[in-house]
């Protein structure tokens, strides 16, 4: 569109116009005169010299008044409104996050022993397996422990046999074997009698030496012993064992059974297995090994649960304590985050790096995080100290100031601030003119100046 302009102003460009074409008209008259003229009169070169002269001068005069004559239009328009998100500011204890280092380690690291010595027949695991309480690591040669079983189960026999004859008792036919016995030994004892009675009256007629009479006389006590033996025999068969000699053989029959036992325990001891779950993390046999009472099998750490042990600044010693949440993140495993309590604080610092420690249980770990990993985690710190709260996204970075805008009135208000304490999605913000319940800007901030005209459309 054409922009439309003064009346004055349009008179005067068109006298201006009409000047120009006049002084034009004559200019080429005169050339023409002087033409025809020309070598003949000087007269007329000098008019036309004249002439041209004056045409150039109010040429140079009217053409810059035109240029400057030329009104400012006015084509600068007020920008738009800014579209912002706003929120509030809120009251609270500021609070700082804190990095720490440490490493996960495995509660439990148990190393497999053999309990018998033998030669390994075979090794049924390898490392980073994951085995179960009762499973075979492990298994010996076993012949050597079955040999030994034999011995003890026929002991145990025998003396089972002699606790069953003495509870059933003697025999008839060994009574009356028993009672022959000393039928006989009686016999030889009255025979003994007689022999000592005939030599007495012969040494008394001389007729023999006083040494048969001797002889005789040791016959019959002689004789006597071996009726008293039998008659003990006999009165034994017929009586029966004893109490005491019944709960001897029990005892013996009992000390048999456990040597029974014992031998099967070590053929049984020949299966090495695993006391506890895990994963087998070295194995220190091979097959053909001869492994003597207690050598080193395999070794297995727990794999269902992991301690994190994390180091505490020196300024933090003593001010955390169990059941304080703690956000876990390793570099082995990026995508992974956990959240934790901390369950336990170590009551000493470490001699090394003179700081206290802590410890977080993991009793579902992520699939491969593995004793031995550097990890860490971020423990927010509670403050004292009552501060204004706003998201990070509501500050601004300019001129190594921290900026906030307040809306007033639909317009930014500029206002620097100082952020007292890093929470992470949060900060904690001090600063004149702050407020709690204050109006500032959270999104489209970005390039926004002091007094912008804002129109808000999120909260």
């Amino acid at each position: 569109m054409s922009e439309l302009q003064p009346p004055d102003t349009v008179l005067e460009k068109q006298s201006q116009t009409e000047l120009k074409a006049n002084l034009e008209q004559n200019l080429q008259q005169d050339i023409d005169v002087s033409v025809k003229n020309d070598g003949k009169s000087w007269l007329g070169l000098l008019l036309f010299i004249s002439v041209a002269i004056n045409g150039v001068a109010l040429w140079r005069v009217f053409s810059p008044t035109e240029q400057l004559d030329k009104p400012a239009v006015a084509t600068t328009k007020a920008p738009p409104p800014r579209a912002v998100e706003v929120t509030a500011l809120t009251s609270g204890n500021a609070t700082s996050s804190v990095q720490l280092l440490g490493q996960v380690e495995s509660p439990q690291q148990a190393t497999i022993r053999a309990q018998t010595g033998g030669i390994i027949k075979n090794v049924l695991v390898q490392p980073g397996d994951r085995v179960k309480p009762g499973i075979a690591i492990a298994i010996l040669d076993d012949a050597d422990q079955k040999l030994a079983l034999s011995r003890a189960e026929a002991q145990l026999a025998q003396q089972r046999n002699n606790l069953a004859r003495l509870e059933v008792g003697t025999r008839p036919e060994i009574i009356a074997q028993r009672r022959a016995a000393l039928s006989s030994a009686q016999a030889r004892q009255r025979e003994a009698v007689d022999n000592l009675r005939r030599n007495s009256e012969l040494v008394k007629q001389g007729a023999i030496a006083q040494r048969l009479l001797v002889e005789a006389r040791a016959a019959v006590d002689e004789a006597r012993g071996e009726t008293l033996e039998a008659q003990a025999e006999l009165a034994e068969a017929q009586a029966g064992a004893t109490r005491e000699e019944i709960a001897a053989q029990r005892a013996n029959v009992e000390a048999a059974m456990a040597a029974v036992n014992q031998a099967k325990l070590q053929i049984e001891r020949t299966r090495i297995k695993a006391a506890s779950g895990g994963v087998v993390l070295q194995r220190r046999v091979s097959p053909g090994d001869y492994v003597q009472t207690g050598g080193e099998i395999a070794t297995l750490i727990a794999g269902e649960r992991l301690d994190i042990f994390l180091e505490l600044p020196e300024q933090l010693s003593g001010r955390v304590a169990a059941g304080s949440k703690v956000e876990l993140t390793a570099r082995a495993l990026p995508q992974w985050r956990g959240n934790a309590t901390i369950t336990g604080v170590i009551p000493s610092a470490e001699a090394a790096s003179r700081r206290q420690r802590v410890r977080v249980r993991l009793d579902n770990p992520p699939q491969g995080l593995l004793p031995g990993m550097a990890i860490t985690g971020n423990l927010q710190i509670q403050g004292n100290t009552a501060g204004l709260i706003v998201s990070r996204d509501a500050l601004t970075r300019r001129d190594d100031k921290w900026l906030v805008f307040t809306v007033e009135n639909d317009k930014a208000k500029q206002l620097e601030v100082e952020m007292v304490a890093d929470m992470g999605e949060k900060v904690a913000i001090s600063g004149t003119g702050l407020q709690k319940g204050q109006t500032v800007v959270l999104r489209g901030g970005d390039g926004l100046r002091d007094g912008a005209n804002l129109k808000i459309i999120g909260e």
